[in-house]
């Protein structure tokens, strides 16, 4: 079932996991700037269905983001409708929830770890942004084409509870960084990720909010202030990109920079540019722009 009421409105929005956490929230952060057909895209029906009334402007669409035809049909419908795509934030996710350390009875293998979540964080990104790249290439008349990846201060840290969570959001910032240039110069879309720490949303449970007090976690309003931050393309607040980490949390990019390639690090009330690891020396440095091509098939 779809749910929609967007008169009056011209741009389009698709969000993933959009039916609840950091998805809803950014959905309702543009809503209340106004001009915004948001479209959300979720397996959860009666989650989508009452998000989709509480939110001007939305239309929520049950998709499966494992499962490519549903997710590139629903794509297709919603360029369909609107004739153009401004914004994509691939957002869906999950945190895994069984034990990578468990022992198993010895004279067989083992049964293989739930991989669910690498389905969900990192080849639902990947199909998504995949997506994005082909649908935001038909919008001409869009001028400000964005698309902001979910990734995790997972990304960015080992995570010994969670190594599956980890290294799909270590493989979403790695693709952000991969793909953002080239998008940028040939097809002018801006593609950014952030990484926030940890967030009151539904990926975790009450229990797990009591172990820190309120100020270690990111306010859900930071979340929103950041993406429509990366949508905007600029960082009012930021220091010179040669700043270490200032007082005002933000380090690694310019005051009026257009943002791009960036993977932005939440961290309370404060968020951080981390960059991409030096070269170690001059012959990586040589190996690893050898890269910068678009195939390796001849």
């Amino acid at each position: 079932m779809e749910t929609s009421g967007h008169e009056g409105l011209n741009l389009c929005a698709v969000i993933t996991g959009g039916a609840s956490g950091m998805g809803l929230a950014v959905a309702e952060a543009l809503s209340h700037r106004g001009g915004w057909h948001l479209h959300l895209l979720d397996l959860n029906a009666e989650r989508g269905e009452q998000a989709a009334q509480s939110v001007q402007g939305a239309t929520f669409h049950k998709t499966n983001v494992l499962d490519y035809d549903s997710l590139a049909s629903v794509f297709q419908r919603i360029y369909d409708l609107e004739g153009r795509l401004d914004f994509v934030f691939a957002n869906a996710g999950i945190v895994e929830r069984f034990n990578f350390y468990d022992h198993h009875p010895a004279g067989k293998p083992p049964p293989p770890p739930n991989q669910t979540v690498i389905d969900i964080n990192l080849k639902s990104v990947l199909n998504t942004t995949w997506l994005a790249q082909h649908y935001f290439r038909q919008s001409t008349v869009s001028t400000n084409k964005n698309l902001v990846m979910t990734a995790s201060v997972g990304g960015l840290y080992r995570c010994q509870v969670s190594p599956s969570y980890c290294a799909s959001k270590h493989g979403v910032i790695g693709l952000m960084r991969s793909v953002a240039p080239h998008f940028f110069q040939h097809d002018n879309i801006r593609v950014n990720a952030i990484c926030p720490g940890t967030v009151k949303t539904n990926l975790l449970d009450a229990a797990a909010w009591t172990t820190f007090g309120d100020d270690v976690f990111v306010p859900i309003e930071k979340i929103q202030d950041t993406v429509l931050m990366l949508i905007d393309g600029r960082d009012s607040s930021a220091k010179s990109a040669t700043d270490e980490l200032n007082g005002n949390g933000v380090n690694g990019t310019g005051e009026g920079e257009m943002l791009w390639g960036k993977a932005v690090e939440l961290s309370g009330r404060n968020h951080y540019y981390r960059v991409q690891p030096a070269y170690c020396d001059l012959h990586m440095e040589m190996c690893m722009k050898a890269t910068e091509r678009e195939t390796y098939a001849e």
